[in-house]
């Protein structure tokens, strides 16, 4: 218990300071992280509205693969790209293998699923009566399909965030493609997993503190946009009641 409360004291010190090589870890995780979020909403937003509004053969057997991807093993994902973008491999022309850029590819493919699968459930869960209004009212397909994703904007927001949370919280991916080089391709996750392994436990606790507090920023944030969403939108989708 003393080593967790000194370790605790010598954390905030680290942050209070702003550490070079803390902030740094910080600073790189969350440029990885975002990046890939918002490669992976600008793919599968747009794919998961494909999917919602038409209907096709497999549509069901599609849905179910996504929601399945969800809980893909990180290190699966990091091994599937490590073999694609290694030397070996067949992208590994790009030299993306060891980058911070090869990190932001496997954490987008990683998230992929999910926020493809949660805008798919974001729009399935936008009232029926708002559809059949807008059919009655004379809209046309695209008018009415952003008015459906502008009701289910709130539930698509959380999606993302979520999308984020795995990103910023993964190991596996980040451990095989980035390769834990210091300066480099540390972040976060990798550098808790070191320190802890060779005992500094003042400078995991307070890369963990840094992680937790941008879970919380974000989440912050999120609920500060969703407060500024009309009431209506908010109750369609199961938001704060009144």
């Amino acid at each position: 218990m003393i080593d967790i409360v000194s370790g605790i004291i010598k954390a905030v010190n680290l942050i209070v300071t702003l550490n070079p090589e803390v902030l740094q870890i910080a600073i790189l995780s969350v440029y990885i992280s975002l990046s890939a979020t918002i490669l992976a909403a600008l793919i599968s937003i747009p794919l998961g509205g494909l999917i919602h509004f038409h209907e096709f053969c497999g549509k069901r057997g599609i849905i179910i693969g996504i929601q399945t991807l969800y809980s893909v093993p990180t290190v699966v994902v990091g091994l599937l790209l490590y073999l694609l973008i290694s030397s070996a491999g067949s992208f590994g022309f790009l030299h993306l293998l060891w980058t911070p850029s090869g990190m932001i590819l496997g954490q987008t493919v990683l998230i992929i699923p999910i926020t493809t699968g949660l805008t798919l459930s974001a729009l399935s869960g936008v009232d029926r009566s708002i559809r059949d209004a807008l059919i009655s009212l004379g809209a046309t397909t695209l008018q009415g399909i952003h008015q459906i994703v502008k009701e289910a904007r709130s539930a698509i927001l959380s999606a993302i965030v979520l999308a984020f949370g795995r990103a910023i919280s993964e190991v596996g991916v980040a451990m095989m493609i980035g390769g834990n080089i210091r300066g480099e391709t540390r972040v976060l996750t990798t550098a808790i997993a070191l320190k802890t392994d060779i005992g500094d436990f003042s400078f995991s606790i307070a890369l963990g503190i840094i992680l937790l507090g941008i879970a919380l920023v974000v989440v912050l944030v999120l609920n500060l946009i969703t407060a500024g969403l009309p009431f209506e939108s908010q109750v369609a989708l199961g938001g704060p009641r009144t």
